[in-house]
């Protein structure tokens, strides 16, 4: 396994983080004709540390808090806390009511502590924003994420989805007061979806900001035959709306990826993955729920793809409207991408 300091950060994270969306209870949440019991997630937490991975990802509305509760119970039964890195997000409400999500100071106050309760530790390593609020100041929400550091509620603060000049308001909103900022951003970032390489990633390389995006194999669309299904593709609501634009582009996309594993002799998410790894990605956050899912991640470590497949892989793209995000932008409205 390598390993690599997350952002400007001293921390030392795996080149893979295990993404624990897939664990917690089959009762709870919005995703639950996939999602794994305890029982079930064990064998891929242990696979996971035994592989060498130390970066753990999960959020408070995973499972309804339930990801968090069988992260907390099942890390300890294959490692000590001082060997490991955990990440937790907060932002979409957990109840009903108001202030129940949001990141004002109130939300973000009560979120941490209630994380921190289900995971059964005493601090997170890397606590995240989950989205952009647009009703609170960024201003309250950086001040209050630099209160739950100096608490030692939190080692580090990142991000997630939103628009580059969002990420950029609230990063100077800390740095010129004195506050901590942010060392990684959790975007979106796949073979079927780029749009991040116009603005954000190039942010995020200048400014020392690691890169951990969320979703590599595009909800496992790149590591499966363009009419191949699974009981995630058809019941996964918010992955549906993800990769409806510019299908016969996607689809030249996914069969390059299947031609490419064909000739090295590998999997398909090998590939996809090992392109995460070729664009200077520090972290990609990898879903395992079947035999050989970390296998194939561990592979993509050691497959180094040469220039001329990066531009196969890359040639059928073609631009697409953002998707994943929170953005409003203050000025000018809404532009929409065109094919071409």
């Amino acid at each position: 396994m390598e390993y690599v300091n997350l952002g400007t950060s001293g921390m030392k994270v795996s080149r893979l983080c295990l993404g624990c969306m897939s664990y917690g209870d089959t009762t709870r949440g919005w995703h639950g004709d996939w999602v794994l019991g305890e029982d079930e997630s064990r064998p891929f937490i242990r696979e996971a540390v035994e592989a060498g991975i130390n970066f753990f990802d999960t959020a408070n509305m995973y499972s309804k808090g339930a990801s968090e509760e069988v992260v907390g119970r099942l890390l300890p039964e294959f490692t000590h806390r001082d060997e490991i890195v955990v990440a937790t997000k907060a932002y979409l409400p957990w109840r009903n009511t108001p202030n129940a999500g949001g990141l004002s100071r109130k939300s973000l106050l009560q979120a941490i502590d209630d994380s921190l309760t289900r995971l059964d530790m005493d601090y997170v390593d890397l606590f995240q924003i989950h989205r952009w609020d647009e009703t609170t100041p960024i201003e309250e929400t950086m001040e209050t994420l630099h209160d739950i550091v100096k608490a030692g509620k939190a080692r580090y603060i990142g991000a997630s989805s939103m628009a580059a000049w969002q990420f950029a308001k609230a990063q100077e909103a800390a740095r010129s007061r004195g506050w901590t900022t942010f060392v990684s951003m959790q975007n979106h970032v796949n073979l079927l979806y780029r749009e991040e390489e116009r603005e954000m990633i190039p942010l995020c390389r200048d400014q020392g900001v690691s890169l951990i995006p969320w979703s590599p194999l595009a909800r496992g669309r790149l590591a499966r035959a363009w009419d191949e299904t699974t009981v995630r593709s058809e019941t996964d609501g918010f992955g549906k709306t993800l990769y409806t634009q510019n299908i016969d582009a996607d689809r030249a996309v996914i069969e390059t990826v299947g031609a490419i594993a064909e000739e090295r002799g590998t999997s398909r998410a090998t590939v996809a993955l090992a392109w995460h790894f070729a664009k200077g990605i520090t972290a990609p956050i990898i879903g395992a729920t079947k035999p050989g899912h970390i296998g194939a991640a561990l592979d993509a470590m050691s497959l180094r793809l040469s220039e001329e497949e990066v531009e196969r892989l890359e040639a059928p793209y073609l631009p697409k409207s953002p998707v994943g995000v929170q953005s409003t932008a203050p000025a000018f409205g809404k532009i929409t991408a065109k094919n071409g």
